[in-house]
This record gives C-alpha cells, structure tokens and sequence, in this order.
C-alpha cells in the first residue's frame, strides 16, 4: 500500500510556497497580522481514536413488537408482494414489479428462488411511474383448478400505459403459470403516470375485487374519483365465475344503473395495499393522500370514502365542504410521519397475541409501522406505533398461519415478532452524555471526531453549520464506484446548527449496531449549556425566525436508503479545502482522509483529478453550479427508486437528457399554471422546478426542514433555467 503520488504533488506544492515566501533580506520588515492556517499537505497527523462517539442501539419502544430478516438468503428485484397459495404454506410468492413472479420453499434455509410466470414483456414499469406487476391474487379453488390473477400496467393508450387484469392457468399442476394461457378481464387506459393502485383480492363472498386509483395527476383534475361513470378511485367486485370475461354481483350498488355495474365503493386517490380480515370479512385499506393526510379505510358496499372533496378528514375541494354521505378515516396521520401509506393485513397469528384484531399498516417513505387499536374507554380507533424502520414498506404479506410480512422495496423480506421482555432505553437524553461531545463543554466535539464540510450544502434556512464525523476504530469508508461513500456500522455523523450566534439544533445521525440508521435531535437550551433529546418534531421561534426540529421518522424521509442514508458524504463533496481547528493547517479534505487511512482502497490519484461539486454560488459555469445545488437538496429523494414523486433524477452524474424534467408535464399538479412544464427552457414561472423551489406553502420543494426561501439558490437555479433554450 502506498500513498506517495498524491503525498509527493502535496509536499511539492508546499515547498513551492516556502520557496516563494523564503527570500532573506537584512531591510526592515513591515509589520504583519498574526499569521492565520497554514496550507499544508495534509490537515491532521494521524486518525485520531474514538473510544466514546459509537451508534448506540435503537431507542427502545416498548410496543413488544419489532421485525426480523427471513429468508436472508434471497434478495428480490423491487418487490411489492409476498403471498402463500390458499392452505398452502409450503411455498412463499414473491411479485417483483418489473413482471415476474418468484417462488421459494417456506424454509429459512431457503437459498434460491424460481420464476413462477414471468410477462415481463408485457409490463411497461417505465422510470417516473407508479406502474407494473402490481397485483396478484391465487384463486380460492387454485388448489384444483390452478388460477391465478394478475393484475399489471401494459403498453397502450395515449400515455402507454393500460391497467390489465387478467386470468392465468397453470399447466403443471401448479408448479408454475403459463403466460401464453392469459385471459384478459378488462384493461383501462390510463391518464397519467401515477395512482394505478392495482391490488387485486378474492373476498369471502368468493367475488374478486380490485382498487384502482384516480388515474394520476394532482388533485384528481377530472374528479375521477366522484365520477361513477369512471373506474378510476374505485374498488370494482368481479363476478369472475359466472360469466366470460366476468358478471356483476347481484349486489353490486349500481348493477341496474347509476353507475358503471363494476363499482363497489369510491372516493378513493390510491388505495395502496388492502385485505380482507380473515376472521370478520371486514375490507381494510391504506389510501394514500394528497400533500397532507394519508388515511386508513374500513371500505363497505356503497360508501363513499370523499376523495376530492375532501383528503382524509379535512375539505380539499371545494372548500368550505359538505360532507353528507361521506365516510371519514378510521385513522388517519399527516406528513410529518410519513408520505404514502401502505396498509396491511388485521393480524390473526398466535406469536404476538396483543396484535390480533388490529389492522397493521406502514408508511412507505418513513418506514413506520402502526396498528389500529380501540381506545378502551371511547371506543374510538387510534393508532399504535409499533415499530420504526428504515425499509421502504412496498407492502404486507399474511401467511396461512397468519403471521404478517413485510416487504421492503429495496430486496428484502421481514416478519413481525415479538420482543420479549423489555429492558428501559439507555439512549442518550442530553447531548453531553452521547460521547460525541466534550461532557464539560458540549459546544466542543469529542476528540474522536474528525471535522468535514460539503461543496454543495443542503439549504437549512441560512442556518450555519458545524459537520463532524466519527468512526468507530478500526472501521474504514468504503468508496462506490459512483463516488458515495459507504460508512461502517457504528458510524456517526454530528452535524451542529446555529442561528447567529446561537446553537439551536445538533443532530446526531447513527448507523446501529443491527446495520440501520437513525436520525436524532437534540434541543439546545437558551443558557446554550447542554442540549436535550426530542421525542418528536417541534416548532419554535429563535429571536425573529422561526426553526424546525425533525421528528425521527422525517429525518429518514430525507436520508433515504436509496441515496444511501448518509447525505454529503461522498468524493465529490469532499473534495475541497477544510480549515482544521486542532492543527491550524488547510488541507484538502481527500487528501487529509487517505493519509490518516479513514479509505478501505487509498487513493488511486490526485486530489485534482478527483470529481469535484462546484459550489452554488461560486465562480464555475453556471450549470455545474445548478446541478449541484439540485444534487444536494433535492436526489436524495429525487432518483430511482426512492421516495420522490414523479419521473426526476437529480443526481449530478445524470446527463439532463436523462434527468426526465425538460419540457416534462406534472404529475402532481400543475399549481394553476398555465402549460406548466417541470423546466420549460428559458422560462422559470412555468417551471414548476423553480417555483416550488420559491414556494413556502404545502408545494415547497424540498417538503421538509426549511420555513424560509433559499434566494440564492433558487436564483442560481432560475439563472440556469432562463440560459437553456431547448432541451438536449
């Protein structure tokens, strides 16, 4: 292992300076201002130890409830079910959302999965859409007669895409699905890229059902969802035994007119994840909301569950509102616990007996996990929290012995378990008491940690801010090939917020000891002495401003694991010059790291010739500036397979031809703009990029953290917009 050609170009360059600066002379000399840091070749000596700052294990909640890895030897591509055939519980099903469905022996031992069917071909799952292999349902009498339905976005239609639900047969006795045997139900164009819903279910009834959402956009701008002449934002029941394609239950609301016969219930914008309680026959469904509410639905024959007129509880449109014949939320939760709701399953398994009879549900951008329960003196439904996640919660699943699933998007499976007895929580309550700072002055970090800074800052309402990072020792950075950096189990990251001279917020980011992370603020006190733990998000004014504390589950909103949960710390936003404090030296950051070995691979060049963020509002061109503004406060959400709405990728690397914003239409709404375009070249007040960006409302982008305009960002960005002339 060497590190000798980027230490000779640093120790080369130092010499220059001194050979420049070293002239002797017997004249007097003028006099000179205490001399400030010195460049030097590196910024620290060596690692410093850390024997304090060390992820502690999660704060404890005492729900009796937590999730477990099964299966650990399989991985999925995006999953977004798990399902057993009907008395079958030798065998688990997996629906991967590009078209495929696998299948595995229900042994933990389990090493690898076969294809089930596999109609990729016709799936159209396209970057920017909420489509694919969305559903699967096994028929009751699958066992004798071998069918299964599917229901998925195919090609068609002015947008290409066309919801499908179709009949398939197996000709193996049930081993796999032949594609060739397809039969198709019905298909329904839709209008936009979002809200396909696309669960399908068998009832007790025997009838099949099938929840589909208002057809996409903002705001359901053609009131699909009241309209009972539309399919969209509806739960449709399928008589799919007494009739080719199907027939109309004889109960079936509008079976004899006022409404298309399929209907079952409407007033839906996407229900996303549904079931029947085995035990009650009751429809339980998670329907996700606008911008505000995500809400939890019992769904009857002909209700009416409000959507537009209102999202979840509260008017929407029109408002004021009338409610009359709408039924509002069992329960319901707004965006500071989540962002899209996923529902589950009521639990009726025997491992964690407190649970049965709650419907369970998640949140797919925070990753938590609730239970309905009833208030014993009121009778009145709230939620429980019953276990806090960093997966991406795609959906539920209920095994024959009906213990829950649960499917994270990102490739794995878990099981809900039970805890056993629990020990009281030794998590930190004061910021002293972390390790991470000094105990006898907490506005000082702990000797172990190691001070760093970013090219391109996320905007935090002109908050200034104190970086810091702490390895466990021992524990190196592993270096992707696209420049993030993968931190070591243990790790902590120590980011400290002041407002003029005062300390208001510092934020401790963990990855725990069972290889997830978390997010935690701690609240500085007006004597500025200490700082405590926060429960939950809060609000408060510092002197003329107003400042905004996280809760836990809106910091993983942000730190998401598609962006792979740490932000900032990846090569291109180190690669800059850092002052540090303990040696008085400027050093490049890179190269500070590779010499005191923090790299798992050592640099395999100079620091010049590393990828390098401009920062926004510096002196490079203007795009670079632009794209890194967008890259830092807006990809981590904003990238495949993460939580952010619609079709972009902010990701610096992305050739804007690629970035799927010019000249694109919105999906979520288009503000009231007149032909409003993500980015219309050369004109920011129709693209939605920058007036989000300018917005301080419910359309603010990014959606969190911040209560005041970033005017020098969203000017770099305009800048940039008003240059481009066309799309590439």
């Amino acid at each position: 292992m060497t590190r000798r050609p980027l230490f000779a170009a640093r120790v080369l360059a130092a010499l220059a300076v001194l050979s420049l600066t070293g002239c002797s002379s017997d004249s007097p000399k003028p006099p000179v201002d205490p001399p400030g840091p010195a460049p030097a070749p590196f910024g620290l000596d060596e690692r410093p130890l850390n024997a304090t700052c060390l992820a502690r294990e999660r704060p404890v909640e005492s729900t009796g409830v937590t999730t477990q890895r099964v299966f650990p030897k399989l991985g999925f591509l995006q999953p977004l079910l798990v399902l057993q055939a009907p008395a079958d519980a030798s065998r688990v099903f997996v629906v991967q959302r590009g078209g495929s469905v696998q299948v595995f022996p229900n042994d933990e031992a389990a090493a690898s999965a076969s294809t089930f069917i596999d109609i990729t071909s016709r799936v159209n799952s396209g970057a920017g859409t909420e489509a694919g292999l969305l559903g699967m349902a096994f028929h009751p009498q699958f066992a004798t007669n071998h069918e299964v339905f599917l229901s998925y976005t195919g090609y068609g239609g002015s947008t290409n895409l066309r919801s499908v639900i179709s009949r398939f047969k197996s000709s193996d006795n049930g081993a796999t699905l032949d594609p060739a045997s397809e039969e198709i139900l019905f298909t329904l164009d839709q209008p936009y890229p979002n809200h396909n819903g696309g669960n399908i279910a068998f009832g007790p009834d025997g009838y099949l059902y099938i929840g589909l959402g208002d057809g996409g956009s903002g705001g359901d701008p053609q009131n699909h969802a009241q309209d009972l002449n539309s399919l969209f934002g509806k739960f449709l029941r399928l008589d799919v035994n007494g009739g080719k394609p199907y027939a109309i239950p004889s109960t079936n609301p509008f079976r004899n007119g006022g409404g298309r016969p399929e209907i079952y219930a409407w007033g839906l914008r996407n229900p996303w994840r549904w079931s029947f309680d085995r035990a009650t026959g009751e429809l339980w469904a998670g329907d996700v909301g606008q911008g505000v509410i995500e809400e939890v639905d019992r769904i009857v024959l002909g209700g009416n569950y409000g959507w537009r007129i209102k999202e979840g509880d509260q008017c929407y449109n029109p408002i004021p509102c009338s409610g009359a014949g709408l039924i509002n939320p069992v329960v319901q939760y707004t965006h500071s616990e989540g962002i899209a709701i996923t529902g589950g399953y009521v639990y009726r398994g025997k491992a964690i007996p407190s649970l049965v009879g709650h419907f369970i549900y998640a949140d797919y951008g925070s990753g938590r996990i609730w239970a309905v329960t009833n208030d014993p003196t009121t009778g009145a439904a709230k939620p429980l929290l019953l276990a806090s996640t960093t997966f991406n919660i795609s959906s539920f699943g209920e095994l024959v012995d009906g213990e829950v699933l649960v499917v994270d998007f990102q490739s794995h499976l878990y099981k809900l378990v039970p805890t056993g007895a629990q020990q009281p929580s030794t998590f930190p309550q004061k910021l002293s008491e972390t390790g991470c700072v000094d105990p006898a002055d907490p506005t000082k970090p702990a000797p172990g940690l190691i001070p760093y800074d970013v090219n391109s800052p996320l905007w935090s309402d002109g908050a200034a801010k104190e970086r810091y990072l702490a390895l466990p020792d021992g524990k190196q950075i592993h270096v992707g090939d696209d420049g993030h950096w993968e931190l070591p189990i243990g790790t902590v990251l120590m980011k400290t917020f002041s407002l003029g001279e005062r300390r208001v917020e510092t934020r401790l980011l963990m990855r725990h000891p069972d290889g997830s992370w978390g997010g935690y603020s701690y609240e500085w006190d007006d004597a500025q002495t200490d700082a405590t733990l926060l429960p939950a998000n809060k609000s408060r004014q510092v002197g003329d401003q107003p400042w905004y504390y996280p809760s836990r589950a809106e910091c993983v909103r942000c730190h998401t694991s598609a962006a792979g949960f740490s932000l900032g710390l990846e090569t291109a936003q180190l690669n800059r010059d850092l002052t540090y404090e303990s040696t008085q030296r400027i050093s490049n950051q890179l190269a500070t790291f590779d010499h005191i070995g923090l790299f798992e691979t050592p640099l395999s060049s100079t620091v010049e010739a590393q990828a390098r963020y401009p920062a926004p509002t510096g002196s490079d061109s203007l795009e670079p500036r632009a794209r890194a503004y967008l890259h830092a406060n807006c990809s981590f959400c904003h990238r495949p397979n993460s939580t952010g709405q619609g079709p972009a990728d902010f990701r610096f690397s992305t050739p804007l031809a690629q970035v799927g914003v010019c000249n694109a239409a919105p999906q979520e709404g288009d503000l009231g703009i007149a032909n409003a375009r993500l980015l219309a070249p050369g004109e920011p007040a129709r693209s939605l990029l920058s007036v989000r960006m300018h917005s301080l409302g419910a359309s603010r982008m990014p959606p969190l953290g911040t209560r005041a305009e970033d005017s020098a960002g969203a000017s770099v960005v305009d800048a940039w917009i008003s240059s481009l002339s066309t799309c590439p």
